[in-house]
């Protein structure tokens, strides 16, 4: 953007936000971007690569109280919220609303943190813009709603009129030349109140049209332990588990032994076949052969019974193409449209809407129960399903082009669960927990991050990584990813559930005044539910993680123990 677009949208934020978290503008935009007096006051902290939590940064406490002086003109007092600032941001607990996700009012009534989370994810000018347009609009929309209203009080009061002096009159044909006058006027009235309500509702709907475009476009908000950071250097480490020399150590690598790639394993296992692939389906597909593909088999049932049996989730067959809106609905639209396979009208369409390949399975499994209230009873919903996810990759042109790291065609194990508000958190880490348990019973080495601020999935408000050890790259890569998205998911997608009434009110019954009749207790009304999902795990880089841990100096590859019942007890690859 422009230098002058720069400066009013970040002095927009000063005059709403604290001087904590408009030092995160300062990152993005540059110090030379903020006015002298302002960096006199702000300072920045870095961390490490996969430091310790990270340590949010803070504001200079020499002079603060300066910037928010009466006598500077051009700067605002502080706002409400500053003494509740986590990670360098408001903290989500001072909503005036106990949802997490955004409605136009919602969004309005909070704007100075809403803004302080999107500086906190890094996110564009544009984006912050939108953010405020939304509260102009909002506050647009208010005014209109009350003109409309009053027209169409007007045109009742009219009406009314034009309703008593017809009756007085017998119709209009009997009436006074006052009456007669009367009457037109109240007509005239009448109509022109209507016509005023129809216009003020024509305004109306294109302010929420817009609204809700620019509302479809904002991420959701961070949860209080989500960290400041600007890029995946910037995750915090939680934990690791297992020793990257325990394998090695049992399969007898020794020093002078350089581990292969996963592909060129697959290759002397006589089990890969990437050209043929390439040649019938393009880039960044693959296909595999004999005891390779039987071992991705055995991975793909290994995780499914893992989790109907020992985690009790409910497995589930799902449609691998899905609708726009239910794609909108788990948030990968309109953000990420790039990033689907579309299929083409003319091929088919769902309902009538466009038709995509499923990115993950989360999509399917969660819209489900799409427009749907449920009983509080019923949850948690826990549901798996093994796909095949299709993802176009935009703007990864040119990264992991080798091997099965990075392809347009993978299996995926998906995990998601539908739960009540006050179980989010723990469901979050229980579902995060039966992801590493599928590691840890394969014995492969990987750690847990918890992703910062400016690498945070769009539609989740905390999400952890699990990475795994790769030797032949020499570097953990992610194999799961176990998001939270609060209610922002179920926001748009109308999924709610009904708390159930408190054990003594159960069955209370109240008395009707005066007729001594007796009536049950009224309906509690439905709130929105929590979704959460993971892999659990990745198929593809699960391969690749057993391929490369289990390899041998002689080029086999010894089955984990609990992958042997799935290959009819073979317990290693060897070279053929």
């Amino acid at each position: 953007m422009r230098d002058t677009q720069q400066r009013r949208c970040l002095l927009t934020t000063m005059a709403k936000c604290s001087v904590a978290f408009l030092s995160v503008a300062v990152r993005r935009n540059g110090r030379s971007a903020v006015p002298a007096y302002v960096q006199a006051f702000t300072t920045t902290t870095k961390t490490h690569h996969r430091a310790s939590p990270r340590v949010s940064f803070g504001v200079s406490t020499s002079t603060p109280t300066r910037l928010f002086s009466a006598s500077d003109d051009d700067t605002p007092n502080p706002p409400p919220g500053l003494s509740s600032l986590v990670n360098g941001r408001i903290s989500r607990t001072t909503m005036s609303s106990n949802s997490n996700s955004l409605d136009a009012k919602t969004l309005t009534e909070n704007l100075p943190l809403v803004l302080s989370h999107l500086l906190s994810r890094r996110a564009s000018p544009e984006t912050i813009i939108s953010a405020e347009r939304i509260a102009t609009l909002n506050a647009e929309r208010v005014v209109l709603i009350n003109d409309k209203n009053n027209a169409l009080q007007e045109r009742k009061v009219q009406s009314t009129t034009v309703g008593n002096i017809m009756k007085a009159t017998k119709g209009g044909t009997d009436g006074s030349e006052e009456q007669m006058s009367e009457l037109e006027g109240a007509k005239a009235a009448s109509t022109a109140a209507g016509e005023l309500a129809d216009e003020l509702e024509g305004k109306l709907s294109v302010i929420e049209g817009e609204q809700n475009g620019l509302l479809a476009a904002l991420p959701n908000l961070l949860d209080d332990v989500v960290p400041d950071g600007s890029d995946e250097s910037e995750n915090a480490l939680v934990m690791e588990w297992g020793d990257v020399k325990a394998l090695p150590t049992k399969l007898e690598w020794g020093d002078d032994f350089e581990p292969s790639w996963h592909d060129d394993l697959a290759v002397g296992l006589n089990g890969w076949m990437a050209d043929e692939a390439v040649a019938m389906s393009g880039a960044r597909f693959s296909a595999l052969k004999g005891n390779i593909a039987r071992l991705e088999r055995a991975l793909s049932s290994f995780f499914l019974d893992t989790h109907v049996d020992a985690h009790g989730y409910t497995e589930a067959a799902v449609p691998l193409v899905v609708s726009r809106s239910s794609l909108e609905g788990t948030s990968q639209l309109p953000k990420f449209e790039d990033d689907l396979f579309k299929i083409t009208p003319e091929s088919h369409t769902c309902n009538g809407e466009d038709a995509f390949l499923i990115p993950t399975a989360e999509v399917p499994l969660t819209n489900l129960h799409r427009d749907s209230i449920l009983e509080e009873s019923e949850l948690p919903l826990k549901y798996c399903a093994l796909t095949p996810c299709f993802r176009a990759e935009a703007g990864s042109y040119g990264r992991d082009t080798r091997g099965l790291i990075r392809s347009h065609q993978f299996y995926k194990v998906e995990m998601v669960q539908i739960v009540t508000p006050a179980t989010s958190a723990q469901a979050h880490e229980e579902l995060t927990q039966h992801a590493q348990n599928c590691l840890e019973a394969l014995e492969l080495p990987y750690r847990k991050v918890r992703l910062c601020s400016g690498d945070i999935g769009f539609g989740a408000c905390h999400c952890y990584d699990l990475e795994v050890w790769l030797p032949g790259e020499g570097q953990y890569r992610e194999i799961s990813s176990c998001s939270n998205t609060g209610d922002f998911q179920a926001r748009r997608m109308g999924l709610r559930y009904r708390p159930s009434p408190v054990a003594d009110k159960q069955e209370e019954e109240v008395k009707d005044k005066g007729k001594g009749k007796k009536k049950k207790a009224k309906k509690i009304k439905p709130e929105l539910c929590h979704t959460l999902n993971g892999s659990g795990l990745a198929v593809g880089r699960a391969l690749v993680a057993v391929l490369e841990n289990y390899q041998t100096p002689n080029g086999s590859v010894v089955v984990p123990k609990v992958l042997q019942p799935y290959m009819g007890g073979l317990e290693i690859l060897t070279p053929e």
